[in-house]
């Protein structure tokens, strides 16, 4: 059941590869970016230096035939002139208030802004009208700016309240970490990816854009994942989280853009793989959300299985004192022991006169008893072979659509199978270890001359 994946098997797969090319542990933060793109919104990327913000920007511009690109650092020194262009003195003489924008953040598609938070009042407050509504005001003139995707780049959350209007305007924010231990020697022998022209199949041109924006426009949400968007709002409620309005129909749109990639017509409940990083306000909240999903839609929930455990033990220990209860006191078994060993001598070993006698020592259990402690038994095997039966049954169906997924992050999808395949392992093993155990009961030393019945094993449940 073990399966591999890199990339979506939609059209879009040469571009999102395009994307993560060379880069390890950055499949979310691309598809994050990707998908971002495609819906004309923006992308807030949190973590320290290093960690490849600035490439998945300059590699996006690469994927968008003739877009003009724009990077800045921001510190609470930087003047609108570095953003938004110089003013330009001829309209100076003619008594106007007007910026050359040629080659500034009004001129570009794809604009790259590290510190992001780091910036002044007067720059946020024309950041803010330009993300939002893609205008500009040059001098008495709103103009329209071309902006596909503006990538913001902070090691840490805003904490001054005046932020959290422009920190609201990134729909998708994604935490990007340091390569883990796991993949630190990958790392290290890891060529750097050179900034080569994307293949023709990866570009995004307008035309294509265009058609995929229109064809969200027509998928519908379904009741199921209308169901789970309910559940998700009162889980923000429960966790004291507030998610305005306007974020919840962003939300949807970009759910929609994600079904219209995959060539649906209905927002899948896998699509929702995108909650942590729309609706997480800080890195905090993530893991809550992205345990949401892997609950609701994965089916990873924890199931209760500590009680089996305990019975499967609980039987294994019964066995164990029954093969070790000595021979009834009339019984003078152990007392022929004695002398068969003594006759073999200390060092010959396990003669046959002595393994036979020894069995003879064991006590001997009545046809009742060993019929009992079999039935028992099957009653637990059979629970945990449905049980076994379920879980398979879940994890072909899980794991097909999670597979099926374009979109799904392999990194997420490795955890999904782990749980699942961890889950199918551990019951078999369970039934392995609980078979044994039966035939152990079936094995014990029989005395025809008995009737009598045991009590059955007990554990205590969870």
């Amino acid at each position: 059941m073990p399966h591999n994946a890199s990339a979506p098997h939609s059209t879009w797969a040469p571009a999102l590869a395009e994307l993560e090319r060379g880069l390890l542990q950055r499949d979310v933060a691309a598809r994050a970016l990707l998908l971002a793109a495609l819906a004309g919104e923006h992308v807030l990327l949190l973590g320290p230096p290093g960690t490849a913000k600035s490439e998945l920007a300059r590699r996006l511009q690469r994927l968008l035939p003739g877009a003009h690109y724009f990077e800045r650092l921001l510190t609470r020194f930087t003047v609108p002139e570095e953003l938004f262009g110089p003013l330009s003195l001829r309209a100076l003489e003619d008594d106007r208030y007007e910026r050359l924008t040629e080659g500034y953040l009004p001129s570009a598609e794809v604009a790259f802004l590290d510190e992001v938070f780091k910036a002044n009042s007067a720059i946020l407050n024309t950041l803010l009208g330009l993300l939002h509504e893609r205008q500009f005001d040059n001098g008495s003139q709103r103009l329209p700016v071309p902006l596909v995707c503006l990538v913001g780049a902070s090691n840490e959350q805003p904490q001054d309240e005046s932020l959290l209007a422009f920190h609201d305007r990134f729909l998708l924010r994604v935490p990007v970490q340091p390569v883990d231990d796991a993949h630190f020697a990958a790392l290290l022998q890891t060529s750097v990816a050179s900034a080569a022209a994307p293949p023709a199949e990866a570009l995004i041109d307008r035309p294509r854009l265009d058609a995929l924006r229109e064809q969200a426009a027509h998928i519908t949400l379904g009741d199921t994942v209308l169901g789970l968007l309910l559940q998700a709002r009162q889980h923000a409620t429960r966790t004291g989280q507030s998610v305005s309005d306007r974020r919840w129909r962003q939300l949807v749109e970009l759910l929609k853009l994600q079904a219209a990639s995959r060539n649906a017509t209905e927002v899948s409940e896998w699509d929702l793989w995108l909650l942590p990083f729309v609706l997480a306000a800080e890195p905090a909240h993530g893991p809550g959300w992205t345990d949401f999903f892997m609950h609701h839609v994965a089916q990873t929930a924890p199931l209760p299985l500590d009680g089996l455990e305990r019975a499967v033990t609980a039987f294994e220990q019964q066995l164990d004192i029954e093969r070790r209860a000595p021979a009834d006191a009339q019984d003078d078994s152990a007392g022929k022991v004695a002398l068969a060993k003594s006759i073999a001598g200390p060092t010959a070993g396990e003669s046959e006169m002595v393994r036979i006698t020894s069995e003879r020592a064991q006590r001997r259990y009545s046809p009742v008893h060993i019929a009992a402690r079999v039935a028992q038994t099957d009653e637990l095997l059979a629970r945990l072979q449905g049980l076994h039966v379920e879980l398979v049954t879940m994890a072909h169906s899980v794991l097909g659509a999670a597979r099926a997924h374009d979109w799904l992050p392999p990194s997420w999808l490795a955890q999904i199978e782990s749980v699942h395949l961890g889950r199918c392992t551990g019951v078999a093993s369970l039934l392995a270890q609980l078979q044994t155990t039966r035939e152990g009961f079936a094995g014990l030393p029989v005395d025809e001359t008995k009737v009598d019945r045991p009590a059955p094993v007990t554990w205590q449940d969870a």
